[in-house]
């Protein structure tokens, strides 16, 4: 392979699914229907929760928080990706594919922080309910908000820039629908060993760490519900557990298949569709689970609805 400084390389090309060309124009249809369900879901939560003084709560406002970032993860894959497959050959710039690859930690990290925090709001919601607003109160949700954030930033500041310092070897094609850390890893000429101990020590950090405690919190939640009186209510509360735990699974499992190794021996088409179960179907997703089955929402939308069918026939 032909050795080429970093700094040489001005863009890359992101081969998408070219190994299928007769599935392109479908995907491409699915994935467009997919984004525009993701966008509508999540902006319907936050108009919702930002307009309705009722829902302005933890559990809620832990949901809003969580569908900004499901936007913006969708709003920084998914248009490149409808690109790559429009386009036989699709380029990205070198800048361009950084800055994608920051957003992209930014917001899967922030997402895995958001959702541990949210499970322990629901345990302290289920499992101490006389002692929930003294263990949720408004410095405890703002300090949770701003940890996920903030560790969001950390977690995409430190490897980036230090990723833009490797020597990079040609062809520059990326192997991948998007410019992920470990597909952009391939392309690096020069020993990564310390840079792959820092990526795994991150990924069991911000990854595993909320995940096990996620599963530690619903496990609890799951016994506190098995002692409840009523057979309807213990079957609600498992349906809405089983859905958390789903979507939670999904999103962690890929990306700490993904990010654990980031030079391991998957297939690039593998790596493609573990990328996907995270970036497309998570934020699809999301809003159905978390969100418009619950009752307190459709309430909340149907009383918006009405405020605004009066506001027009005055």
């Amino acid at each position: 392979m032909k050795r080429q400084n970093q700094s040489s390389v001005v863009e890359f090309i992101l081969l998408g699914f070219s190994n299928f060309p007769e599935l392109q124009e479908q995907l491409f249809g699915i994935f467009l229907v997919v984004y525009l369900v993701t966008l509508i879901g999540n902006a319907m939560i936050i108009v919702i929760i930002s307009l309705e003084q009722s829902l302005h709560v933890p559990l809620y406002l832990f949901l809003l928080n969580l569908s900004v970032v499901d936007v913006s993860f969708s709003a920084v894959i998914m248009p490149e990706m409808l690109v790559v497959l429009s386009t036989k050959k699709a380029s990205i710039s070198f800048v361009s594919c950084f800055a994608q690859m920051y957003f992209i930690l930014f917001f899967g990290a922030t997402e895995c922080c958001l959702l541990g925090a949210m499970a322990y709001d629901r345990f302290a919601a289920i499992c101490h309910p006389l002692s929930y607003p003294m263990i949720m109160n408004k410095s405890v949700f703002m300090k949770l908000v701003i940890f996920s954030w903030f560790s969001g930033i950390i977690v995409a500041t430190v490897p980036i820039p230090w990723m833009s310092t490797f020597p990079l070897c040609g062809p520059n094609e990326i192997n991948h629908i998007s410019c992920e850390t470990p597909a952009v890893l391939e392309l690096v000429c020069t020993n990564t060993f310390w840079f792959e101990i820092y990526a795994f020590i991150i990924t069991v950090l911000i990854i595993m760490v909320p995940f096990s405690l996620i599963l530690l919190s619903y496990i609890r939640i799951l016994l506190a519900i098995m002692k409840m009186p009523s057979n309807t209510g213990r079957q609600k509360a498992f349906s809405t557990c089983a859905s958390h735990l789903t979507s939670v699974t999904l999103f962690c499992g890929t990306a700490t298949m993904t990010y654990l190794q980031p030079k391991s021996g998957y297939s690039p088409e593998t790596k493609k569709v573990m990328s996907l179960a995270y970036s497309l179907l998570t934020p699809l997703l999301n809003p159905l689970i978390y969100s418009l089955r619950n009752s307190e929402m459709k309430r909340a939308l149907m009383k918006l609805w009405r405020r605004a069918v009066d506001l027009h026939t005055l």
